[in-house]
C-alpha cells in the first residue's frame, strides 16, 4: 500500500511539472527555453527565479497593476488567459531550472 502511494504521490509531481513545462511553452520565444534569455533585451534573466517571486510578478501582470521595463502589456497579453494554477506550475517550473 505504502508503494502505491508514493507512486501516484510521484506521478502527481511528475504531471504537475509537465503542466508547468507545457505553460512554459509560450514564454520560451522571449525568456528563451530554459529562462536564460533577457526578454527582448529588457528583462532579468528568470532561470532558477523563487516561484513566490515569480508567482507574485505573474499576477501583477495579469492584472495590469505590473508594469517592468515596460514590458506589462506584452506580459499582460501572456498571461491573461492563465488560470492560477497555471500560473502556481509555470513559477515552479522556472524556479527549478538550472
Amino acid at each position: 500500500m505504502k508503494k502505491i502511494a508514493i507512486a501516484m504521490l510521484f506521478a502527481g509531481s511528475t504531471l504537475l511539472m509537465a503542466d508547468g513545462a507545457a505553460a512554459y511553452a509560450k514564454c520560451a520565444g522571449c525568456h528563451g527555453a530554459n529562462g536564460e534569455k533577457a526578454a527582448l533585451g529588457k528583462s532579468a534573466i528568470i532561470t532558477g527565479q523563487d516561484a513566490a517571486k515569480t508567482l507574485e510578478q505573474l499576477k501583477g501582470y495579469k492584472a495590469g497593476t505590473l508594469n517592468q521595463h515596460g514590458m506589462g502589456a506584452v506580459m499582460k497579453g501572456q498571461v491573461a488567459s492563465m488560470d492560477d494554477a497555471a500560473l502556481q506550475a509555470v513559477s515552479d517550473h522556472i524556479a527549478a531550472m538550472k
